[in-house]
């Protein structure tokens, strides 16, 4: 299950936030996604929209896959919303998740 958190790496408002990982060497990161936005709705993963309307599951795996393997080019990040979530999936295999609405 994700934890609030609040990161001092990113400058945001008050609003509650969720962090959890992934391994990106045993996980694909679209899958982990589905996971951690159906944990934080409470939800069964099957029961959520397609990822692919909103994001390309396999271009996500490749980007976060080619950035482990580039190793000490820093940290990537990638946000899209899904769900009414904003959604953050770092290659080091962190998933930042916020509501949307709040998040403006």
């Amino acid at each position: 299950m994700p934890s609030t958190s609040d990161s001092p790496d990113e400058p945001e408002s008050r609003d509650q936030r969720y962090v959890t990982t992934f391994d990106p060497a045993d996980e694909r990161p679209s899958e982990a996604v589905v996971t951690a936005v159906a944990a934080v709705l409470e939800a069964e993963p099957e029961t959520l929209s397609p990822l692919y309307d909103i994001v390309d599951p396999d271009a996500l795996n490749s980007l976060v896959d080619h950035a482990q393997r580039a190793g000490t080019n820093g940290t990537h990040l990638i946000w899209f919303t899904y769900e009414g979530l904003d959604v953050g999936v770092r290659s080091d295999g962190q998933i930042r998740i916020r509501d949307a609405t709040a998040a403006s």
